[in-house]
């Protein structure tokens, strides 16, 4: 089994091509009570508001039929519709809370279009919070996932742990000094001997439609990994990592080489 390491109305994707007739609609949710960094999602980066990016990767993903993107907030309709996204709804009062999870808001997002009679076969959750995916991931993933769907239901963005690997992990006694993490010594290990390990990170998540609805999560025992970059796993959740996207986005061409 391979591993991958690296308008008006209905919205679809350029060049769109479903994946072996099997269609696909993404999910992009942006809500307007941020608290960590407020009003995030329209934030510029590199001259963009942060969720057109996810916006664009949508669109230009070969396999995405249909991007809806699900908000409470005006603001941020009106930005998704000057970039090409499609708003059906205004996302109700009672999936917008810091309680809120993403599985209720994507089940109230699939449920509204199937009240359209609207019927698809993969979801994509695209958070806007991870703008350094690209339509190639997507697609990748998409592939992966579908290539696989004997034997898994869904897929999601993983990441090595290296510095943040449990092996390097102290605590803090309550004398105020140090003790390992894991075991009862001290292990001073190197990098290429310590276990592989990954984090989930929020590159791109794909479920087959049924399967989530089943299972309400994407992480279960038939998911796949999307191995991505460290560098692409950052998320936006503070200023430092606005200004850290800023700067990898300006030196692409020497992580990408």
């Amino acid at each position: 089994m391979d591993r991958y390491w690296s308008m008006g109305g209905i919205s679809k994707s350029r060049g769109s091509t479903m994946i072996n007739g099997k269609s696909v609609v993404a999910i992009i949710p942006a809500r307007g009570g941020s608290k960590g960094l407020p009003r995030k999602n329209v934030l510029p980066l590199a001259g963009k508001p942060l969720i057109v990016w996810s916006i664009e990767a949508a669109e230009n993903s070969r396999y995405i039929d249909r991007h809806i993107i699900s908000t409470d907030d005006e603001e941020i309709a009106s930005v998704a519709r000057e970039n090409f996204g499609e708003v059906p709804f205004i996302r109700p009062e009672q999936f917008s809370t810091d309680q809120s999870s993403s599985y209720d808001v994507l089940e109230h997002a699939i449920l509204f279009l199937k009240e359209e009679n609207h019927n698809y076969d993969y979801v994509v959750l695209l958070e806007p919070t991870s703008p350094l995916r690209t339509s190639e991931d997507i697609d990748r993933a998409l592939e992966y996932l579908h290539n696989n769907k004997n034997i898994a239901d869904s897929i999601v963005g993983v990441s090595h742990m290296e510095s943040t690997h449990p092996v390097f992990s102290i605590r803090i006694n309550p004398t105020g000094l140090i003790s390992p993490f894991k075991g009862k010594v001290f292990q001073i290990l190197r990098r290429q001997e310590i276990e592989e390990l990954f984090f989930f990170e929020g590159t791109v998540y794909v479920s087959k439609v049924n399967a989530l609805m089943e299972q309400k999560t994407f992480y279960h025992n038939k998911t796949l990994p999307y191995i991505v970059p460290r560098w692409k796993s950052l998320e936006i959740d503070e200023m430092i990592d606005l200004i850290c996207a800023e700067a990898i986005l300006k030196n692409l061409e020497k992580l990408e080489g």
